[in-house]
């Protein structure tokens, strides 16, 4: 119980709205659901639950999230259901544990798969309620720092997928405690030797380097004190694995890295920040190229600080950062140090644009459906650092580092990137190969003639614009591949699919029935079949023969005689009717916007309907011509493209069967 109090006196401390016998009564629960179960460890299994509990608490989170983590391993481990926590506990907290639950319960055909959709639902969960991904990565810190109890291959699978992926959400996110440690957890069951060796030498060495930054933040102190500036100055220590990175990205050995010095000032106001920084810049040198201003341009994860580097007495370097005390909160907790503040407050909206990222990369990442393709671009992604570029007219675009202008260009529009043909930085012309950099402003030529190109892959950097150049090839280079002779192979009138009868009798053998010209065909309009699709017809009692999209409900019969095997003939040459609905948020113009999408496709539009539902969403109706499913797909895929469009789909065409 000695934890349970540690926990309610911090979650007290910092929000008297958390609701601490709601903590009390999670904790009660969970110790009875789990009584009798043991870890690996050896350890009672609540021992887990209370440090995720801890961790949570640690990142100043709600009452419900603490509770949930309390309770996340209920539904998994024990018989309880989501049903009884909903009734103990409310519909929230029970959401979130069965949002954390869910990741990882379906099996798969391969671990490459099983992981590519664990990772695709855990994203999906987080867009919805980012404090599941704030429990998984707490339950995830806690099973790193008792992972030596697993057999070795589980120690190596689990470190590598931290590695990969959760130290980067948590970086995403701007947990920056979570990070470091789950980052210096993997090297240290990955690479045991370099980890151990590492320790030793930075040991070596600590009570040297402590006594330079001392003496630095002493130097620091008195000349803020002079110039009336109210600040904490420290040393800022950097962690195992972001040491190991420099090492092996810059090819130097620890004492060249090592050498660097880093100070963190933490100032009381935000003008002062500024004031700091000349102070620093008063008193020891600035290195050209190395300043930052990441409070008027803040990152993507909300992170806010000054970041310079200057040249000390003795030529070392000094980084130093400054930011206010509630920057620095940010620093720490990221998203979590938002969530409190985030209900029924202005910073509401700004705190849904943090996670902007994450469903561009929802997105962007969901026609991916081969694992490998889904693994190798949400990591490229989630490991990139950011650089930030301007547009001519000075919107900031952010991008991973080494982006290219094609990247760019994609990152402003589709049809931008798909026909960009050459572009201009800072006024001069570049490659499309060329590397951005910080600040550099950018500007995308296009043509009506340019396509994308296979080797556009060979060095394009963000997933965005992988996944479009890849769709457009696969569109395109399908259509150009086809053989010309297949057109002189189809009948020169096909109106009529061929059609056989399905098998009435034990042995399950077709029979032909040959040409059915002679019958009377429609296709159904409660499911709109296009060349395409899988198809099924049924035999009508008056109207002859219906022609269906398989798995139609409208198809399902008791007289399995009535079902006819249909398959569509030859090259079609027609249109049909098909039915689409859009789903987006209601802003002016967005059904002239979509109108526009489909019209520049030379699509013929039948009838449109749009109406606005209370909870402020706008749905749009559309019959279109179309001649086959594959246009439809495209038609489809171009909708999505329209600013606050979130939901395409087909549906069924307004009218009856």
């Amino acid at each position: 119980m000695n934890e349970l109090a540690a926990i309610l006196k911090d979650s007290k401390k910092f929000s008297r709205r958390n609701d601490l016998k709601l903590i009390e009564r999670a904790y009660t629960y969970a110790a009875k659901a789990h009584e009798g179960q043991m870890r690996l460890s050896g350890d009672p299994f609540m021992s887990h639950c209370i440090k995720v509990a801890e961790t949570l608490t640690s990142l100043r989170l709600d009452s419900t999230t603490i509770a949930a983590g309390l309770l996340h391993d209920v539904l998994e481990d024990t018989p309880h259901t989501k049903e009884e926590l909903e009734e103990e506990f409310g519909e929230e907290v029970a959401r979130l544990v069965e949002g954390v639950t869910h990741i990882g319960r379906i099996k798969f055909k391969s671990s490459e798969e099983h992981q590519a959709e664990n990772i695709r639902k855990m994203l999906i969960a987080m867009a919805k309620d980012v404090r599941i991904i704030l429990i998984k990565l707490a339950d995830r810190l806690h099973n790193m720092q008792t992972l030596k109890y697993l057999p070795k291959d589980k120690i190596q699978s689990i470190s590598t997928e931290t590695l990969q992926i959760y130290a980067p959400l948590a970086h995403r996110l701007g947990i920056a405690k979570i990070r470091s440690e789950l980052e210096d957890l993997s090297l240290h069951y990955l690479q045991p030797e370099t980890y151990y060796e590492l320790a030793q030498q930075i040991a070596e060495k600590k009570a040297q380097r402590e006594n330079e930054i001392q003496e630095l933040c002493r130097v620091l102190n008195n000349e803020l004190k002079r110039a009336g500036i109210k600040a904490e100055v420290t040393g800022r220590s950097k962690h195992f694995y972001s040491i190991y990175r420099k090492m092996v990205d810059q090819r130097k050995n620890l004492d060249e890295i090592f050498d660097l010095r880093a100070l963190r000032i933490i100032t009381s106001s935000l003008r002062e920040c500024y004031g700091a920084l000349g102070i620093v810049h008063t008193l020891w040198t600035p290195v050209p190229g190395r300043f930052k201003d990441y409070i008027a341009m803040p990152k993507m994860n909300m992170y806010q600080s000054l970041h310079t580097t200057v040249l000390g007495q003795k030529g070392e370097r000094i980084e130093v950062q400054i930011r206010t005390a509630d920057m620095h909160r940010i620093a720490e907790n990221g998203i979590a140090a938002h969530w409190l503040y985030k209900r029924g407050t202005d910073s509401e909206a700004r705190f849904d644009e943090r996670l902007v990222w994450l469903r561009q990369l929802l997105e962007w990442l969901q026609d991916l459906k081969d694992p490998k393709e889904f693994m190798e671009n949400l990591k490229l992604d989630l490991f990139s650092s950011e650089v930030y570029v301007f547009t001519p007219k000075g919107k900031v675009i952010e991008l991973p580092a080494g982006s290219t202008p094609i990247d760019f260009a994609y990152a402003i529009h589709t049809d931008i990137g798909n026909s960009c043909r050459a572009a201009k930085v800072n006024g001069r012309m570049v490659s499309l190969r060329y590397r951005l950099k910080q600040g550099d402003v950018t500007e995308i030529m296009t043509s009506k003639k340019q396509t994308p190109r296979r080797d556009w892959l060979d060095f394009v950097q963000t997933s965005r614009a992988r996944s479009k150049i890849r769709h457009w090839l696969r569109v395109h280079e399908k259509i150009e591949e086809e053989p010309e002779e297949r057109e002189e192979e189809a009948p020169r009138i096909q109106k009529q699919p061929d059609v056989q009868r399905k098998a009435t009798s034990r042995d399950n053998v077709d029979v032909g029935i040959g040409d059915v010209s002679h019958m009377l065909t429609r296709f159904a309009k409660c499911c709109n079949p296009l060349p395409g699709d899988k198809i099924i017809g049924y035999i009508t009692r008056s109207r002859g023969l219906s022609v269906h999209r398989e798995g139609c409900p409208n198809v399902l019969t008791d007289d399995p005689a009535r079902l006819l095997t249909v398959n569509w003939g030859g090259k079609i040459q027609a249109s049909y009717p098909a039915g689409i609905r859009v789903k987006g948020t209601d802003r002016p113009h967005l059904l002239a916007d979509i109108l526009a999408s489909i019209r520049e496709l030379n699509v013929n539009i039948n009838a449109a309907n749009a109406y606005i539902r209370k909870d402020g969403s706008a749905v749009c109706d559309f019959v279109i011509e179309v001649t086959d499913q594959s246009q439809l797909n495209s038609i489809i895929y171009t909708i999505r493209k329209v600013d606050g469009v979130y939901s395409v789909k087909r549906s069924a065409v307004a009218g009856g069967v």
